[in-house]
């Protein structure tokens, strides 16, 4: 099955024409032609079926003949806020994964050893475009804007909250892992901080903001590793997987 996108689609779009772009995909490689169907999601939660009525490789028409709503596999609500890398590849590579195994919201966020403080929120929002379709999903991850450790700090969070950082070798055994702190069925956000790490007056703050401390393994992992991890086990936990 080949998945389309298309953002601007609603219940009540009886027909609508694709850009050149995706035009120039559907009719000149993949050689699709009038009265041909495509699958097509708006990103939230609903799958149209179409009827091509005009193959056009500069403006692909197609008809809406049927609409079938997707719920989520997830019944709770999983957000990661994170510190982009240095690398975009990596970022890039954690939000494809992350959108592949399943993820809602990503709060890309600014701390005190952040190595990269600027994104490119269009070329990161056309990787997970391409991810969702890749995964055959119709829910779009929400990728908010870039914010600072205090702004995201300051805003209202719903169900769990946890943060994963480096420990040092007094509060190890105090440090929960992460799979055993997780409730099945809870709105879940997991804050994950940069390859310097969060400073400790970021951690006194997440502390006081009712974050809970947790560990994700026995080893020290990459910023983008230790997202996908995160992302991975509340799915694997919740039976997603």
């Amino acid at each position: 099955m080949q998945l389309f996108y298309q953002a601007d689609i609603q219940k009540e779009t009886k027909t609508f024409t694709f850009d050149k772009v995706e035009s120039k995909h559907i009719v000149r490689v993949l050689r699709k032609k009038v009265g041909d169907l495509l699958q097509i999601t708006n990103g939230k939660q609903l799958l149209f079926t179409a009827e091509i009525i005009n193959a056009d490789e500069k403006k692909c028409a197609v008809r809406v003949i049927e609409i079938t709503e997707k719920k989520s596999v997830r019944n709770f609500n999983l957000s990661i806020a994170i510190a982009p890398t240095k690398s975009n590849e990596r970022f890039e590579w954690f939000l494809e994964k992350a959108t592949e195994i399943g993820i809602d919201e990503i709060y890309p966020i600014i701390c005190k050893h952040s190595e990269r403080k600027v994104i490119k929120p269009e070329r990161l929002q056309k990787v997970l475009i391409t991810a969702m379709k890749q995964s055959l999903q119709n829910k779009l991850p929400v990728l908010h804007k870039t914010l600072s450790f205090k702004e995201f700090m300051a805003i209202e969070k719903q169900g769990d909250t946890f943060i994963a950082y480096c420990e040092s070798d007094k509060d190890k055994s105090s440090r929960n892992d992460l799979k055993t702190s997780v409730k099945t069925g809870r709105d879940t956000c997991i804050l994950i901080g940069p390859e310097g790490d969060f400073s400790p007056d970021e951690i006194s703050l997440a502390l006081q903001n009712k974050f809970i401390p947790v560990s994700l393994g026995a080893t020290r992992l990459r910023t983008e590793t230790a997202g996908i991890v995160a992302v991975h086990t509340v799915n694997l936990l919740n039976d997603n997987l």
